[in-house]
């Protein structure tokens, strides 16, 4: 058993990965940094084109969806993520492609059984838990508010 155990030990350390944090955190930083570049850049050309901030703002926001969807589609957003880590997981692009990588991995089983079953495996706790929590601080500000502690 004490043998199994050390050659289960030597396996784990061979197949686990090493990062090397500062490299991380300069890629996630580029990458991360170019996302955002790219979003502001649209917000000006929607504002420039006369939206107002908010209306640029959401439209910004749809763009920025659609290129993580179309990219992760074409199997281009994982390669980004491969590279950038959280620079390209945490804008809401990371998001769209945790719903989109799914549905895309599982179209082989089917409409229903493959895409329907499996499009919020990922994306589902992250939904379930922020209208969760949403609810949760809406009704604290509610009575805080309704006491005038707030």
């Amino acid at each position: 058993m004490e043998i199994n155990k050390k050659a289960y030990e030597a396996y784990v350390k061979e197949v686990t990965p090493v990062h090397k944090k500062f490299p991380g955190i300069i890629k996630a930083f580029l990458v991360g940094g170019t996302i955002c570049i790219f979003g502001q850049f649209v917000t000006t050309l929607f504002m420039n084109a006369g939206l107002e901030k908010e209306a640029a703002s959401a439209w910004t926001t749809l763009v920025l969806i659609a290129a993580s969807v179309i990219l992760t589609g074409f199997n281009i957003y994982p390669k980004i993520t491969k590279f950038g880590g959280a620079g390209a997981l945490v804008p809401i692009t990371g998001f769209a492609n945790s719903v989109v990588a799914p549905a895309v991995e599982f179209k082989a089983e089917g409409q229903v059984f493959g895409i329907g079953c499996k499009i919020f495996t990922i994306a589902g706790p992250v939904i379930l838990y922020g209208i969760l929590s949403s609810w949760v601080l809406g009704i604290i500000a509610y009575v805080l508010k309704a006491f005038s502690m707030l």
